[in-house]
C-alpha cells in the first residue's frame, strides 16, 4: 500500500510536536522535586520519561477525540491546514521553550488549530460548541490548581504544625517521589493524546481510515515521542518553576505535585485538554500561598500569566501564516 509522502510529514512533524511537548513540558513532573532536592535532577527527568510513556495507556483515548472534532468542523480538515497547524503550535514552543517561559503546548496546539482552520474556510470552521468546552476547561483548571494547592499545603501545615520541621521535610521529600510520578503519569494520559487527534485526523483527511479512530501504533508512537522529549528535558523551564517562581519547601512541593495530578487525571477521564503546564504552575503558586504568601514571586507568575494570553493569538497566526505560505507553495 502507498502511503502518500505528505501523510508521512504531518506524522512526522506531529510526532515533533509531541517530543517537543515532552522537551517543553518535562519541568511540569519535575521542578518542584528538583527545586526541593528531593531527587538528583537527572533520575527525576528518568523517571519522568518512562512513566510518560505508561501515562497514555491509563486512560483511553477521551483527549484525543475532543482535540479532533472539538475545534474545527471536521470537513474543512485538508493537510495543508493540519501541517500549517502544527507549524503555528511548534514555533510558539520553540520560541517559549528558548525564553525559558512555560507556556501551555494545549494552548499552542489549539490555536493553531484554529488559525489554519480560519485561514482556510474562514470563522465558520469553528466549532463552537466544542470549543465552548474546551476554553472552560482550560480556564478552570488553573483555578482549580491554586485551589487545591492552597487547600492542601494549608491542611497540611495545620497537622504537622508541632513536628519538627527536619522531620516533616525529610517525610515529604520521600512523598514527593510519588507526588512527582503521579503528575508524569497523569501529564502522559493527558497532552499525548492531543497528537493523538491530530494524527487520527490526518488519516481520515488522506481516506486511510473511513472515521476518526485512534490506531494502536498512533498511541505507541506518541508515547513514544513524548517520552524522548522529556527524557531530553527543558532545563531553561525547570529553573523557572523550580526557582524563580517561589521558594520551594517538600511539603509545598508535595502538595502542588499532587493537587495537579489530581486535577490533570480528573481532566483526562472527562475527555478535557488540560493545560498541564497552568495546572502546575498554579498549583505551585497555591501551595507557595498557603506556605507563605510574601515569598511568592508575583513578578515571574505574571509574566508566566502574559505567555499564557498570547499563546492562542501567535500560535493561530503563525498557523494561518503558514498556511497561505504552503498553498501559495503548493496549490493546495
Amino acid at each position: 500500500m502507498r502511503v502518500e509522502p505528505l501523510l508521512l510529514a504531518i506524522i512526522a512533524i506531529a510526532l515533533f510536536f509531541d517530543f517537543s511537548n515532552g522537551f517543553h513540558d518535562c519541568a511540569n513532573a519535575v521542578s518542584t522535586i528538583i527545586g526541593t532536592r528531593a531527587m538528583d535532577p537527572r533520575q527525576a527527568i528518568f523517571m519522568s520519561a518512562a512513566l510518560n510513556l505508561i501515562g497514555p495507556f491509563l486512560v483511553g483515548t477521551a483527549v484525543a477525540h475532543t482535540i479532533g472534532s472539538g475545534v474545527i468542523v471536521q470537513n474543512v480538515v485538508t493537510p495543508t491546514l493540519l501541517f500549517s497547524a502544527l507549524v503555528g503550535a511548534i514555533a510558539w514552543n520553540l520560541f517559549t521553550w528558548r525564553e525559558g517561559i512555560p507556556s501551555s503546548s494545549s494552548h499552542a496546539l489549539i490555536g493553531g488549530l484554529a488559525g489554519a482552520a480560519i485561514a482556510a474556510a474562514g470563522l465558520g470552521s469553528i466549532n463552537v460548541g466544542g470549543l465552548d468546552k474546551i476554553f472552560l476547561s482550560l480556564l478552570l483548571s488553573p483555578l482549580a490548581g491554586v485551589a487545591f494547592g492552597l487547600l492542601l499545603a494549608g491542611a497540611i501545615m495545620r497537622v504537622f504544625v508541632r513536628h519538627h520541621p527536619q522531620r516533616t521535610n525529610a517525610l515529604f521529600k520521600k512523598l514527593q517521589i510519588l507526588s512527582s510520578a503521579a503528575i508524569s503519569l497523569s501529564h502522559g494520559s493527558n497532552d499525548a493524546q492531543k497528537t493523538m487527534g491530530i494524527i487520527a485526523l490526518a488519516l481520515v483527511a488522506f481516506k486511510e481510515n473511513a472515521a476518526f479512530t485512534v490506531d494502536p501504533w498512533v498511541i505507541f508512537a506518541c508515547a513514544g515521542a513524548m517520552a524522548l522529549g522529556t527524557a531530553l528535558g527543558g532545563w531553561r523551564i525547570i529553573r523557572t518553576m523550580s526557582h524563580k517562581m517561589v521558594d520551594l519547601k517538600p511539603f509545598v512541593g508535595f502538595s502542588a505535585e499532587t493537587s495537579s495530578a489530581i486535577v490533570i487525571f480528573i481532566g483526562s477521564l472527562l475527555g478535557l485538554p488540560i493545560s498541564t503546564t497552568h495546572v502546575v504552575s498554579s498549583s505551585i503558586v497555591g501551595a507557595g500561598m498557603a506556605a507563605s504568601p510574601g515569598r511568592v514571586r508575583l513578578g515571574v507568575a505574571r509574566n508566566i500569566a502574559y505567555a499564557w494570553v498570547l499563546t492562542l493569538p501567535a500560535s493561530a497566526l503563525v498557523a494561518g501564516i503558514a498556511y497561505f505560505a504552503m498553498r501559495a507553495l503548493i496549490g493546495a
